[in-house]
């Protein structure tokens, strides 16, 4: 039987590294093709491709098996339940300093911004409007220029009229809301 394959990620010392191995594997089970395996590799295998302890491995698989994203069975193996779809929280653990910490030593480019109308399964945390302001980056590491990941940021248009496209460069969206823009962060989804 073929093993569904997880995306790769660079480990941040700054978090734990459960956490950061949890979130990869999350997003990669979140953003699967329709056809791709349901069955996960061993933790042994798991733990060999995020170059941690299968300890820590077996922390992360439990964090997804608590959320319902994965079932695991004793001698048969672990696998994705087949319901699992975008839509819960991604829990996010630290400060906003710690998540903004988190994404330093990356460059930005910004690939696309534009008013946009709300997507249908944004439209609970956005009921008062028709259209959003989107911004659509690119990340890579700072160092060897290999992109790490992409981000679409929705933002209310009233807080997107005082965003600096340069600072939207240089920073995270979370640190130009919260700095830049004065955007009251109390929590990150």
């Amino acid at each position: 039987m073929t093993s569904f394959a997880p995306d790769s990620i660079v480990l941040n010392r700054k978090l734990p590294l459960w956490y950061q191995v949890s979130q990869s594997l999350r997003a990669s089970i979140l953003g699967r093709a329709p056809g791709d395996p349901l069955r996960l590799p061993t933790e042994e295998q798991l733990a060999g491709h995020y170059g941690v302890s299968v300890l820590t491995m077996r922390q992360a698989l439990k964090e997804l098996e608590d959320e319902g994203l994965i079932t695991r069975h004793r001698r048969r193996g672990t696998f994705i339940e087949p319901g699992a779809q975008r839509g819960a929280p991604v829990r996010l653990l630290g400060s906003v300093d710690a998540i903004v910490a988190q994404q330093s030593g990356m460059t930005t480019e910004l690939l696309d911004h534009g008013g946009r109308p709300v997507p249908g399964e944004l439209a609970e945390h956005f009921p008062d409007l028709a259209e959003v302001a989107t911004y659509h980056r690119l990340r890579s590491d700072e160092k060897t220029g290999e992109p790490t990941n992409h981000a679409r940021n929705y933002v209310r248009p009233e807080l997107a009229e005082r965003i600096d496209l340069d600072d939207l460069v240089r920073w995270p969206m979370t640190k130009v809301l919260r700095d830049a823009v004065g955007a009251d962060i109390s929590r990150i989804t």
